[in-house]
Parts: C-alpha cells; sequence; structure tokens
C-alpha cells in the first residue's frame, strides 16, 4: 500500500523533513528542541532529527513484535498467520520509528523450524511490497533508504538448525545473513555462557564457521561462553558480530558481557558489537539510565575504536524485551539462569527496559546521547547503521 493510500502518512513525513530542513538552515540560536511527535512530551534537536532521517539505522537484533497475550490473538501470531491483517497503524509504529533495518532474531529448534520461519517471514513480506522488502545483498540497504520501507534482515540466534554444512549454503540461498553460533546452552557447534562446562568450539562448530564464512553470512557469538567465544575468535578468518553484547570490564563477573580480549579480538578481525538495552546487560544495580548504556559505547569507544560499535537493542520495535501479559512471559527457570543477573522491583517484579530506550522511537533518544557525549555527526551514523553495513558489505564482497 503506498503512502497515497495513508493520508495521515504523506503530511506527517513532509512536515518532518521540512522542520528538519527548516532548523538546519537556520541560525544556531534558533536551533532549539522540538516535539517531534505527536502527543509526546519528550522534544529533540534539529541535530538528532537530522541524523536519524539521515542514516540508515540497523538493529542488529531486534524481534519485531514480541507477543502481548493481552490480544486476542497476540498480534506477533496474528500478522504472520492470517493475510492482510496488519493495519495502516501498527505499520506506521514501524515507520516512524527511525529503523531502517531490523534484524530479526528467531531460535529454531531444528531444520524444520527454521524452514517454517522463512515460509511464514517471506509470506509476510509479500503480503506488504509498500511497507516492507527484505534485506539481502548490500544494494538493499540504499533501496530500503530510498523507498521509506522498513527492511528485515533474516537473523537466527542459533545454529540448531544446520544438519551440516551444506545446510548453510541451503539457509543462505533462503535469505538468512547471520547466525548466533549457539544461544544459551550447548549444541554441535559450542557451548551458551549457561552451559555447566565449556568445551569450546567443535570439530563441528568450526566446520560451520568455515563455511558461513565461505558463503558470507555473518558468524555471531553474543550468547557463546567464553572459551568458544575466543575459541571462534582465534579460528575466523572473516570479521566477527557480536549482535548484542555488553563490556564485562563494566559488570565483572558477568558472563554473559564480552570481556576486553574478546571485543579487541573482535575488532581485529573487523568485526562488529551491538550495544544491548536491557539493564542486567548495562548496570550491576538500580537504578539503571539511559547513561548507563551509553558508558558502553564510550568503552568501547576507548578500547577499540568507534568504528566497531553498532546498535543491537535485543528487544522488539515497540520496546517489550520478552512476550508479555500471560503463557509464556517472562523468562523461563532453566538452569543456571542466575547468570542474567536479573534485576527485580522490591515486589519482585521484573525489570529489564530501560527509561528512555524502552519505546518505539528510542533511535532519537539513543541519538540524543550520543550527542551528550561528544559524538560527531559521522560517528553517529557510523554506530546507527554505517559499521554494520560496513561489515556486511565486506562479507558479502560488495
Amino acid at each position: 500500500m503506498s503512502d497515497d493510500a495513508h493520508p495521515d502518512s504523506l503530511p506527517r513525513r513532509v512536515a518532518i523533513q521540512r522542520l528538519a530542513a527548516t532548523l538546519i538552515a537556520a541560525p544556531a540560536i534558533l536551533r532549539g528542541r522540538y516535539p517531534l511527535f505527536h502527543g509526546s512530551p519528550t522534544q529533540y534537536s534539529a541535530r538528532a532529527i537530522k541524523l536519524v532521517q539521515e542514516s540508515v539505522v540497523i538493529d542488529l537484533l531486534n524481534q519485531f513484535r514480541f507477543a502481548d497475550f493481552a490480544e486476542k490473538p497476540p498480534k506477533s501470531q496474528l500478522w504472520l498467520s492470517k493475510p492482510r491483517s496488519m493495519p495502516p497503524a501498527d505499520y506506521e509504529v514501524y515507520r516512524t520509528s527511525g529503523y531502517s533495518v531490523i534484524c530479526l532474531g528467531h531460535s529454531p529448534s531444528d531444520y524444520a523450524a527454521g524452514i517454517r520461519f522463512f515460509a511464514d517471514w517471506n509470506g509476510f513480506i509479500a503480503e506488504y511490497p509498500d511497507w516492507f522488502m527484505r534485506v539481502d545483498d548490500a544494494r538493499d540497504f540504499d533501496a530500503v533508504k530510498r523507498s521509506g520501507k522498513v527492511g528485515i534482515m533474516i537473523a537466527f540466534q542459533n545454529s540448531d538448525h544446520f544438519r551440516s554444512p551444506d545446510d548453510v549454503d541451503t539457509f543462505f540461498a533462503l535469505g538468512q545473513r547471520l547466525s548466533q553460533l549457539t544461544y544459551n546452552y550447548q549444541n554441535r557447534s559450542g557451548s551458551g555462557f549457561l552451559e555447566e562446562n565449556d568445551g569450546g568450539l567443535t570439530v563441528f562448530g568450526r566446520q560451520i564457521v568455515e563455511r558461513m564464512e565461505k558463503v558470507g553470512m555473518a558468524v555471531d557469538v553474543s550468547h557463546c561462553a567464553d572459551k568458544t567465544t575466543l575459541d571462534t575468535l582465534s579460528v575466523a578468518k572473516r570479521p566477527v558480530v557480536f549482535s548484542h553484547a555488553s563490556c564485562r570490564a563494566l559488570l565483572p563477573g558477568h558472563a554473559r558481557c564480552k570481556t576486553d580480549e574478546m571485543i579487541a579480538k573482535m575488532a581485529t578481525s573487523g568485526g562488529v558489537m551491538g550495544i544491548p538495552f536491557l539493564r542486567m546487560m548495562v548496570h550491576e544495580e538500580e537504578p539503571v539510565t539511559i547513561e548507563h548504556v551509553l558508558d558502553h559505547f564510550d568503552h568501547v569507544r576507548k578500547l577499540v575504536g568507534v568504528e566497531h560499535l553498532a546498535v543491537g537493542s535485543d528487544m522488539d520495535v515497540v520496546g517489550n524485551p520478552n512476550p508479555v501479559n500471560g503463557p509464556g512471559a517472562g523468562n523461563p527457570a532453566t538452569p543456571n539462569f542466575e547468570r542474567y543477573h536479573l534485576h527485580r522491583d522490591a515486589k519482585g517484579e521484573l525489570l529489564l527496559t530501560v527509561a528512555g530506550l524502552d519505546h518505539p522511537k528510542r533511535t532519537f533518544d539513543l541519538t540524543e546521547g550520543l550527542i551528550r557525549r561528544g559524538y560527531t555527526d559521522a560517528q553517529i551514523t557510523a554506530i546507527l547503521g554505517g559499521n554494520a553495513m560496513r561489515v556486511f558489505r565486506f562479507l558479502w564482497g560488495q
């Protein structure tokens, strides 16, 4: 469906563009803060608005929409199962979020589940060709930005769907562009960080890494345990990705975070690290604010340079980090789950999201934070998506 079919969409977009252009051309004294979004008290600077508008903004781990079980059925299930069930009002949340490309984070349990995921998402994207497009190669980054659509890149948080190295070729041909070697526990490739014993990268895992590098699929070790992470970085011949990981130097003893040694080796590989927006991954104790998230950007910048920084929110676009309001909501009681160091309030309720980064427009808030920390426009554009594009273009030979 085109913009012409949505009379409320075009005027808002044109108004935003004209506002940004007017403010950029105005004297510095006139460049104040502006309420960009209707009904929100939050104001953004003209500089932040311009940076988000002009950047290809990529979230390296975004679940698109977690299930909200207060909805019958949850929209995330409805949209993938019933044709033309996504209304324009819901699409507006995605179109106005600031995100250009969303990298999905499904965890297929086996080969069949991986195939089904592609069937569901290819069907969904095909239903809305004027709203969404799949990102398969480097040309698509520019195309999605020019079109004003939202790009969807298929990425998995596990590699259990690879029965053999040949399956890497199959899934790359289907459109998968990134695969995390392990999720939380042991699989044939290596150990996740909740595993009792970290045996490192297995022989099978090394074969999978080699084939992924051959076809151009990004190797992601975000949830991998320490030895598996380091083994992978040691054997890798192409850039390795931390799609959503934070710095252990700022959270000592947190096994889900990456050490300075790992970050340095990731940088040496030419890779990139997406910083997540979840409380337990950015600060040890309450309160947790956006400033603590920005501390991780600063640490990586000082350690290896801004060219290895990206965004990996580990949430959906709406701002949920997990399914909510019913069965399947929250976190499962699985072995060693305490290693996540979850935060809870006085009533024992989980505290997961960070205020200011828990809503669909959080890209603008992050951009304002980076401005406060003294990042240049070029550095912010690189963090928002330029660095991730560089890595994917290299992997794809484009």
